[in-house]
Parts: structure tokens; C-alpha cells; sequence
């Protein structure tokens, strides 16, 4: 079957660029497109493995797509069953790995494979080699491809641990112009109703286009990098506020492709320009663009919040009059964003916010089940039959037949477990130190978490938008100074921050079906917003922090609403954790 051709796509120049300067140099590290459906994503990368020099050898630079689905085995390789039951010997089987060597490897909706996966083939793509290493079974073999990711940001975003691991970034956006419209569909059509002699016709630019990157690898290695270079590449991240120096290095090798792609002997200011926005976008951490903690940079940070008062009957979406004349703290929502730091409280354990019986610290809500599963859902069982490790069977049997001993793989007696905290900071939580306090109690809770071993997310959402705190990682041992970063300030969209979260614990467990999140959901309640026909977070624990002489109580009604328990905020050492007290 013909693929389009490369040379025909319409627009999409920046995109294609990128491309390109991945083929000349694949130790660039990948390209990651981000952009909704239907935006020629896979069209182009299906086409670039048709305009790739075939390195010697004979045959077509293969294309190779890994299924979601896909097991490290799989991926990596294995070992060759067959042979070793029909010739008693060890040998390996390659995996997609191996057979993607000179070609395109390509992951659609890369956000929602596994990590391990993801961190996994990136590291091959970065070093050129695979390596398995297995119970005394050890194997190498080259595997140097070009590897494009593609994810919808309607999906959820791809971890910042790994969304830095790709060399480029480039978000595909949907305003394409009528011109562009007309000239898609005309192209599709032609190539629809002849689809080989379309490709035909457009032989001679695609056989240019391959002699093109065929001549710049050559000229890669005696590409020159003058001090200036360097100088100007560490200056740009330093702004940028990168993390590591792996930016640093994909800028130099993307301006080094792209001045061996233009025929030039040295690098020059354009050819740093052109890479520049790819290799940062993803990467920038600098306070001016983002704060707190780093951005994806998929998605804008909301902007601030109007500095002008609210009107009194703003409705469900202007939350801030909620503050009104409640227990005088005035018109918090009137204010810009107000910083207000972390406050010790006294924190139980993370087992004692997440027990089920009523008479503990935290008591439900209401008689809805300890653990509200999804319908249709039937929770599964973590502990699963062992399945047979088969170069440890080899290993251990010394090339012995028949064998006299199985191995087995290691069963895993628990899922992992991701600790995501809603953190209100909207206005009506700066009063009597509300916040600081809520600030404390995620500092607890990461602590214990850091010490388990466990991950953790933070998402704040107050001055009318939803601003991630603490992107899904391990646990950090010191969370404060983010959590201090964290403004307090404006309207309370509670909203929007569970269906955020909803959206996140969807992909999350997408990825990893038996993953144990919990959810803590720490507000004042605030809000004129309805929270009906939303979906439940699952193990969720719904912490009150209102504070004030007359209580409105929207706590208790929000964690009846989403099927979660409840607690109380502390507001002194001398204040128990318990849901039916103040």
C-alpha cells in the first residue's frame, strides 16, 4: 500500500523541518507532536520513512508503530522460545526495538503508554543500542532509529520527567487557513483515486528530498561550532530555566542538523533561531512564564486574575463574592494574588485519612461504600498467579535438558500508589490562615508519602483557573517551597479542578490499570458552582478548611455529592482530626 508522500504534504512547515533535522541526526532524541485529531500527524510520519537514505543496505527503511498495548518483552525483545525448545540453546528474538534499526519507530498517544516504556525506548533512541540484561542472559544489538511521538492534549499530558527526554517539541494547532482547507482535500482526493501514480508524480521531490539528507549526514561530522555558540546556547537555558543539560546538547545537535540540511560549513545564528522554540518549549521552568513548578507546555498557564472588584451577583462562575461579609475577611476576590506561606498543623497518618470505618479520624459523608468504584468496574485482585521467567529458567538450568525447575517472575503484593491533592487557594482561603494551614497539611502528607515510596501530584486552583503545583512524580522529601509559591487569590473554580481530575485519574490508570490513587480534595467550600453530574474521584477524602463563626457547611454537602469522606481542617495543634467535630 502507497503512503503520501512527503513532498506533497500541504503546510505544515515547521512540523516537517523538525522531521527532517531528526533524520540527519537521530541522536536528537525524537520529535514530539502534540495536536488534536486529524492534523496530519501520523500522515507525516509514515511519510518520512519513505525519504529515508537506506544506510547500505538492502531494503526499505522500515516504519514500525508501537501498540499501546505493547509488553517490555515486546519491546526490548525476548528470549526465542521455539529455539530453545527445538535446539536447547538461548537465543534472543528481536523486538520492535531491532526491527525499527535505520527506519522510523512511531508511538501514537504516547502520553498514555506505561513510563517505564516510555523512559525505556527514549533511552535507546538517545544511545543508539539496546541492551537486555536478563538472569545471566545478555544481549546487544544496534538499534538507531527516528523516533516520533504523537499525543492529543485532550488526552492528558505526558509526565515532565519524560516529556524531557524528547530531543523536540512541536504543538500542532487547528487554525488552518481556507486556502490550506481546499488545498488538503483536493491533494487527498488525487491521491485517493490514483494513489501510485499519484506517489509517481511526486517520485523526482521525494528522490530529492532523500539525496538531500543522504548529503547533510554526510557533511554532520565536519559541521563547525564556533565559542559564541556554545555561549549563546548556555546563556538561552539559563534564561529559559531548564533542569539538567540535556537541552543544552539537543540544541547544539538540532543547530548542527540544521545547518548540514541548509549546506552550510558552520553554525550560525539562524540555524539556532529555527530550533530554538522546539527544544525549549518543553522544557522552560522560568518563574516570568510559568509558576509554580514546571510546565508542559502544551497548555498556556491561566492568565491572572481581573484586578477589579467582582460584581456582587457574579453567579456560578464568579466565586468570588462568596467571600463577602463572611466571619470579616472581606473582599478577598477584590485583591490580586496574595502569597501566604505553609503552617504546621498537626497531621494524622496517610492510613488514618484513607481508613473506611465511620468511628475513625475521617468519617464518610454518607453509607456509599469506603471505596466508590467506576460503574461497570469490578476492582481487581493485585495479587495474581506467578507467571514462568523463562531466562531464568534457562539460566538457572545451566543449559540442562530436560529442565528441572521452573522459575518464576516476581508477583507484585501491591499496586503502586499516586497521592492527588485539589489545593483551594482561591480568596476566601486567605483568611485566619486558611491556606497556610491547607499548605501545611499537603507538606505532611508529602513527607509520609516520600517515606512510602509513593508518588504524588499537586493541582491549585483558585484565581479562576486550575495551576499544577506538583506534577506527577515521587514524592518529594520537601514540598514547601512550591506550595509557598502558590498564590492565593480570586474565584474558587471547583469545577474545573475535578474534572481535571477526573480527566488525569482516567489517563492515569489507562496507563497503569492497577494503579491505587487517592484523592484529596482540601477546600473551603465556597463556591456557587454546581457540582452536578460530576464524575466521582474514587478513593476520595474531602478535607473542610472552613473556618468562620457561621458555617455554610458546602464541605459535607460537596463530599456527599462525590461520594467521598470527610474531615476537618485543624485550625490549632490542640483541634482532633475528626469529622463531626470543629
Amino acid at each position: 500500500m502507497s503512503e503520501f508522500p512527503f513532498a506533497a504534504v500541504v503546510g505544515l512547515a515547521e512540523l516537517k523541518t523538525a522531521l527532517l533535522l531528526n533524520a540527519i541526526h537521530p541522536r536528537i532524541g525524537g520529535v514530539l507532536i502534540s495536536g488534536p485529531r486529524g492534523s496530519a500527524k501520523s500522515t507525516l510520519a509514515r511519510a518520512l520513512a519513505a525519504i529515508l537514505p537506506d544506510d547500505g543496505e538492502e531494503r526499505w527503511p522500515p516504519f514500525v508503530t508501537l501498540p499501546l498495548g505493547a509488553s517490555e518483552e515486546r519491546l526490548t525483545g525476548s528470549l526465542d522460545l521455539q529455539r530453545v525448545l527445538a535446539e536447547r540453546e538461548a537465543a534472543f528474538q528481536p523486538g520492535l526495538l531491532a526491527k525499527a534499526h535505520g527506519g522510523v519507530l512511531y508511538v501514537d498517544e504516547v502520553n498514555l503508554l506505561p513510563d517505564s516504556l516510555v523512559d525505556l525506548l527514549l533511552d535507546v533512541a538517545a544511545s543508539g543500542t539496546n541492551v537486555v540484561e536478563r538472569d545471566g542472559v545478555s544481549h546487544s544489538h544496534p538499534a538507531r532509529f527516528r523516533l516520533i511521538g504523537t499525543m492529543n492534549p485532550d488526552e492528558g499530558e505526558l509526565r515532565p520527567q519524560l516529556l524531557d527526554r524528547f530531543g523536540l517539541c512541536l504543538e500542532q494547532h487547528t487554525s488552518v487557513s481556507v486556502e490550506e482547507r481546499i488545498a488538503i482535500v483536493q491533494q487527498r482526493e488525487a491521491f485517493d483515486r490514483d494513489p501510485q501514480g499519484y506517489v509517481a508524480r511526486h517520485a523526482e521531490a521525494q528522490a530529492a528530498l532523500t539525496q538531500r539528507i543522504r548529503r547533510a549526514q554526510s557533511a554532520l561530522p565536519e559541521i563547525v561550532s564556533e565559542a559564541w555558540v556554545y555561549e549563546h546556547i548556555a546563556l538561552g537555558c539559563q534564561e529559559a530555566g531548564v533542569e539538567g543539560l540535556r537541552a543544552d546538547v539537543t540544541w547544539h545537535r538540532a543547530a548542527q542538523a540544521h545547518a548540514a540540511w541548509r549546506g552550510a560549513a558552520a553554525v550560525a545564528r539562524e540555524d539556532l533561531d529555527i530550533v530554538e522554540p522546539w527544544v525549549l518549549a518543553h522544557r522552560r521552568t522560568s518563574p516570568s512564564d510559568q509558576a509554580p513548578g514546571r510546565h508542559s507546555g502544551h497548555n498556556p498557564p491561566p492568565p491572572p486574575p481581573s484586578s477589579g472588584t467582582p460584581p456582587a451577583s457574579s453567579g456560578p462562575a464568579g466565586s468570588g463574592s462568596d467571600t463577602a461579609g463572611s466571619g470579616g475577611q472581606g473582599q478577598w476576590g477584590a485583591m490580586p494574588p496574595v502569597a501566604q506561606k505553609s503552617v504546621s498543623v498537626p497531621a494524622p497518618s496517610l492510613s488514618d485519612m484513607v481508613a473506611h470505618e465511620r468511628g475513625s479520624d475521617c468519617a464518610r459523608a454518607s453509607q456509599a461504600p469506603a471505596v466508590v468504584r467506576r460503574r461497570g468496574h469490578q476492582r481487581r485482585s493485585y495479587l495474581v498467579s506467578p507467571r514462568p521467567d523463562w531466562f531464568a529458567t534457562v539460566a538457572a538450568n545451566h543449559g540442562r535438558w530436560p529442565w528441572r525447575r521452573l522459575q518464576y517472575r516476581k508477583t507484585q503484593a501491591a499496586p503502586p500508589t499516586v497521592h492527588l491533592v485539589l489545593l483551594d487557594t482561591s480568596a476566601s482561603t486567605l483568611g485566619r490562615q486558611l491556606l497556610g494551614r491547607a499548605k501545611g497539611l499537603v507538606e505532611q502528607l508529602a513527607r509520609q508519602a516520600y517515606a512510602a515510596r509513593e508518588q504524588m501530584a499537586v493541582l491549585g486552583f483558585g484565581n479562576d483557573g486550575v495551576t499544577p503545583v506538583l506534577l506527577r512524580r515521587r514524592a518529594p522529601k520537601a514540598l514547601r517551597e512550591r506550595l509557598d509559591s502558590a498564590d492565593g487569590g480570586g474565584g474558587t473554580p471547583l469545577r474545573l479542578a475535578i474534572l481535571q481530575a477526573a480527566r488525569l485519574i482516567r489517563q492515569w490508570r489507562r496507563q497503569e490499570a492497577d494503579l491505587q490513587i487517592r484523592t484529596y480534595l482540601i477546600t473551603d467550600g465556597r463556591t456557587r458552582q454546581s457540582l452536578a453530574g460530576l464524575p466521582a474521584l474514587g478513593d476520595c477524602l474531602v478535607v473542610d478548611t472552613e473556618q468562620a463563626a457561621v458555617r455554610r457547611g458546602r464541605g459535607e454537602i460537596i463530599a456527599e455529592q462525590l461520594g467521598a469522606r470527610y474531615c476537618r481542617l485543624p485550625l490549632s495543634v490542640g483541634r482532633s482530626w475528626a469529622g463531626g467535630q470543629a
